[in-house]
C-alpha cells in the first residue's frame, strides 16, 4: 500500500464529497473543530440535543463524541447518537478526554464501547491505557510511546480486547487495529500548546474514516499524518501558538498532493 497515494486520494474525496461530520464536543473546542473540519473540507454540525440527536446522526456521514464537558444529558445524548450511528452503519470516533482522571469519564467511556460499536478509539496514552485492564497496563505502558516495543504490544492486546481502532497521540502516532501497526512521525511539540487540536484530529479522523468504507485503519493512519503534516509545514513560518493555530489552519485548507509526497512520514510495522 502507497501510503502516501493514499493519503492523497481520501482527503480529494473529503474534499470533492464533504462529508457531513456530527461532533458532540465540549464547550472548549466546538469553535476550532468545527473551523478545522472546514479547512480540510468537510462539513461541521455541533448538535447535542436529545430532541434531535436520531435525525442528525442518521444525516452525518460520521460521528464524533468527545467526553471532555460532560453532563448527564450529554451522555444520554452520546449514547442516542451512537445507537443511531450503528444502525446507519457510520464511523464512530470517540475521544475520551481526561479518562482516568475521574470516575465520571472513565465510566462514561466504558459505558459507550459496552453500549455500542466504536470505530477509532483516539486520544493520547494516558487516556487510551486508563480504559485498559491491569494486565496491559503493566506492560510498559508508562515508558516511551516513541520507542517502547511493550506500548505497542499493549496497544495491539487493547484494541483487541475493545475490538475497535485505537489512535494515540505521542512523540510518535501509534494507529493499530490489534493486528497491522501504523507510526506517523509528522506533527511538532507546539501543537499541544495550543488547546483543541488533539480534539480537533478526532474530528478530522472522522471525515477519513466517512469516504472510507473498507480499511478505517489505513483512514485513521492517513488523517493523523496528514494533520501532523499540517503542522510541520504551520511551524515552518509561526514561532508562538497564536499564529500557530492561523497558519494550521491555513495549511489543512492548501496542503495538497506536493506537500504529501514530499513530507508524509507515516511507516507500517507490523
Amino acid at each position: 500500500m502507497d501510503l502516501k497515494a493514499y493519503t492523497i486520494d481520501r482527503l480529494d474525496r473529503v474534499k470533492k464529497n464533504a462529508p457531513l461530520i456530527h461532533n458532540i464536543t465540549n464547550f472548549v473546542v466546538m469553535n476550532s473543530s468545527a473551523n478545522i473540519l472546514l479547512a480540510l473540507g468537510a462539513s461541521p454540525v455541533m448538535a447535542h440535543c436529545p430532541q434531535e440527536i436520531k435525525e442528525m446522526t442518521a444525516l452525518a456521514g460520521a460521528l464524533v463524541l468527545n467526553i471532555g464537558t460532560l453532563d448527564d444529558a450529554w451522555v444520554e445524548s452520546m449514547l442516542l447518537a451512537a445507537e443511531t450511528a450503528n444502525r446507519h452503519h457510520l464511523p464512530i470516533i470517540l475521544d475520551p478526554v481526561g479518562a482516568g482522571a475521574t470516575t465520571l469519564r472513565s465510566d462514561t467511556v466504558k459505558r459507550i464501547l459496552n453500549h455500542a460499536t466504536v470505530s477509532v478509539l483516539r486520544g493520547n496514552a494516558s487516556e487510551i491505557f486508563a480504559l485498559a485492564d491491569a494486565e496491559v497496563r503493566t506492560k510498559g505502558v508508562d515508558s516511551s510511546l516513541a520507542l517502547s516495543p511493550e506500548v505497542a504490544e499493549a496497544a495491539r492486546t487493547l484494541a483487541r480486547q475493545t475490538g475497535c481502532l485505537l489512535s494515540i497521540s505521542g512523540e510518535k502516532d501509534l494507529i493499530t487495529d490489534g493486528e497491522r501497526t501504523f507510526r506517523v512521525s509528522n506533527g511538532q511539540p507546539i501543537m499541544t500548546r495550543v488547546t483543541g487540536l488533539g480534539c480537533g484530529l478526532s474530528a478530522v479522523t472522522a471525515a477519513f474514516c466517512a469516504v472510507e468504507e473498507d480499511d478505517r485503519l489505513l483512514a485513521s493512519a492517513a488523517a493523523t499524518a496528514f494533520y501532523g503534516l499540517c503542522g510541520d509545514l504551520a511551524a515552518r513560518t509561526t514561532s508562538g501558538p497564536g499564529s500557530f493555530f492561523t497558519a494550521f489552519v491555513d495549511a489543512l485548507y492548501t496542503t495538497g498532493p506536493r506537500e504529501i509526497e514530499a513530507g508524509l512520514r507515516v511507516e507500517q510495522t507490523s
